[in-house]
C-alpha cells in the first residue's frame, strides 16, 4: 500500500485552501458576530425553539453555493451526480485537513457543513431511490435548493434500530404511519424526512423495516419541540407521526429492506467523522505547542516542563496511531468496499472522537482560563466532537461491531 497520497488530492486540497482564503474567509469577516465568542448566540433563534436563525442558514447556504459553483462541494459524490468519485483515501485526507483548519465556515461543527459535501443521503436516493424520487428531490438536495431529514431513532430506541416502534400500516396504495422520532436533524428547513418504520416482521429483526419519504407538512406530522444540546443552536427535532398518510411511491428501496438504506448513511459518515476528530484533536495540539512556546512559567517557557510537554507528546503520538489507521481503513474500503471493514471502522471511529474531546481538554487545561473561555475555540470544539461519541453509534455500539469480527457474532444472538 502506497502510504502517499496521489497528486490529485493533494493538488485538490492545495485549491481548495485558496478557495476558502479567497472566498470563504471574507464572509466570515463580514459576519464577525458569527464567529467570535458570541457565535452561538447570533446564530440561535431562542423564540423558536433554539434553532438556527434564518441568517445563520443563509451565510451557510452562501457558502455552499459558492463551493458548487466553483467545484469543491460534490467532489465526493458520484459523477452522475456531478461529483468527482472522491475515494475514501481522499475524503479522509480532505476531513482531516478542513478541521485541521480549525472552526469556521469552511466546516461548520454543529450543522456538519463544509465546503466539500458531507451529503449521505444524496448517496441514499442514488443508491435505492425510484427515478421518479431522483427527478423530484436528488438535484436539488445536491445543490442546496432542499434539504431532506432522517428519522431513524425514535424516543425509546437509540442504537438498536431493530426494535423501533414506529409502524407504516397498508391501507390500498398508500401507508399510514404513526409513531415518533428523535433527534431528527434539519426538520426545521427540511422538505421531506426519511422516516423508517415497521411495516412486517418482528421486533428486534432487521427485515420488516421500510424506509418513507414523508413531506414534513403532511397532515399529522407534528413538532412538538427541538431538544437543546451542549452545543447551540439546534436542530434536533422531535417529531411524532399520528395517522400521516403516504403513497406507495414513498417508500425508497425495497419494503422491508429499509435499514438498508440507513447502513449506507452511516457508513458512509464513521470513516469521515472519524478524519474529522482526528483533524480538530492535532488543531488543538498545534495550538498548545505553538502556546507553550509562547506562555512564560516561573521564569521560563512552559515548553521546558516535562510535566506539559509529555501531555502534549502522548497526544500526538496517538494522534499519529490514528492517522495511519485511518488511512489504512479508508484505503481498505476503496479495496474492498465499504462494509468489508466495518469493524476496523468502528475502531477509528471511536480512538478519533476519544482523542478529539482529550486534545481539546488538554488544549482548555494548558491554555488556563483563556483556554476556558468563548475566545477560544477549544471548548467549542470539544462541546461538538463529544457529540461524535454518541452519534453514528455510540462507543458502546461501535465496541459491540469491534467483538462482533472479534468473536463471530454476526448470527445475530442479541446481548453478545
Amino acid at each position: 500500500m502506497d502510504l502517499s497520497l496521489p497528486e490529485d488530492v493533494t493538488g485538490f486540497i492545495a485549491e481548495m485552501d485558496e478557495f476558502i482564503d479567497t472566498q470563504i474567509k471574507p464572509i466570515e469577516e463580514a459576519n464577525p458576530d458569527y464567529f467570535d465568542h458570541r457565535r452561538e448566540f447570533t446564530r440561535t433563534d431562542l423564540d423558536r425553539g433554539g434553532i438556527p436563525t434564518a441568517r445563520w442558514r443563509e451565510i451557510m447556504h452562501e457558502a455552499r453555493v459558492l463551493a458548487d459553483k466553483a467545484g469543491f462541494y460534490r467532489y465526493p459524490l458520484p459523477e452522475a451526480l456531478g461529483g468527482r468519485n472522491g475515494s475514501n483515501v481522499a475524503m479522509a485526507a480532505i476531513r482531516e485537513h478542513l478541521a485541521h483548519r480549525g472552526p469556521g465556515l469552511h466546516a461548520e461543527l454543529s450543522h456538519e457543513a463544509s465546503v466539500v459535501a458531507n451529503l449521505p443521503l444524496a448517496l441514499v436516493l442514488h443508491e435505492y431511490g425510484t427515478e421518479e424520487q431522483k427527478e423530484m428531490y436528488l438535484e436539488r438536495l445536491c445543490s442546496g435548493d432542499m434539504e431532506m431529514a432522517f428519522g431513524l431513532t425514535e424516543p425509546d430506541h437509540g442504537s438498536d434500530a431493530t426494535w423501533l416502534e414506529t409502524v407504516a400500516v397498508r391501507d390500498g396504495d398508500d401507508w399510514v404511519i404513526n409513531g415518533a422520532k428523535r433527534w431528527n436533524s434539519v426538520v426545521d428547513v427540511s422538505e421531506v424526512d426519511l422516516v423508517f418504520a415497521r411495516t412486517s416482521g418482528q421486533p428486534g429483526k432487521a427485515d420488516g423495516i421500510t424506509a418513507f419519504l414523508v413531506p414534513t407538512n403532511a397532515p399529522g406530522f407534528e413538532v412538538p419541540f427541538y431538544w437543546w444540546t451542549f452545543n447551540m443552536p439546534t436542530d434536533h427535532a422531535e417529531v411524532r407521526l399520528k395517522d400521516v398518510r403516504v403513497p406507495a411511491a414513498a417508500v425508497v428501496g425495497e419494503v422491508g429492506r429499509g435499514l438498508d438504506c440507513a447502513q449506507l448513511f452511516v457508513h458512509e459518515n464513521r470513516i469521515r467523522q472519524a478524519a474529522s476528530s482526528l483533524g480538530a484533536a492535532q488543531f488543538c495540539i498545534d495550538k498548545s505547542i505553538e502556546y507553550t512556546q509562547q506562555r512564560s512559567l516561573f521564569g521560563t517557557t512552559m515548553r521546558d516542563y516535562q510535566g506539559i510537554q509529555w501531555q502534549l507528546v502522548e497526544l500526538q503520538t496517538e494522534a499519529e496511531l490514528v492517522r495511519n489507521t485511518i488511512m489504512k481503513t479508508a484505503w481498505e474500503m476503496d479495496e474492498h468496499g465499504k462494509t468489508a471493514v466495518s469493524d476496523k471502522v468502528a475502531m477509528v471511529n471511536v480512538r478519533g472522537n476519544r482523542l478529539a474531546c482529550d486534545a481539546a481538554d488538554r488544549a482548555m487545561q494548558i491554555h488556563g482560563g483563556v483556554g476556558y473561555s468563548r475566545h477560544y475555540p477549544f471548548e467549542h470544539i470539544y462541546r461538538h466532537h463529544r457529540r461524535y461519541r454518541i452519534t453514528e453509534g455510540s462507543d458502546e455500539l461501535q465496541y459491540r461491531r469491534i467483538a462482533a469480527s472479534m468473536w463471530d457474532f454476526r448470527s445475530g444472538r442479541s446481548g453478545q
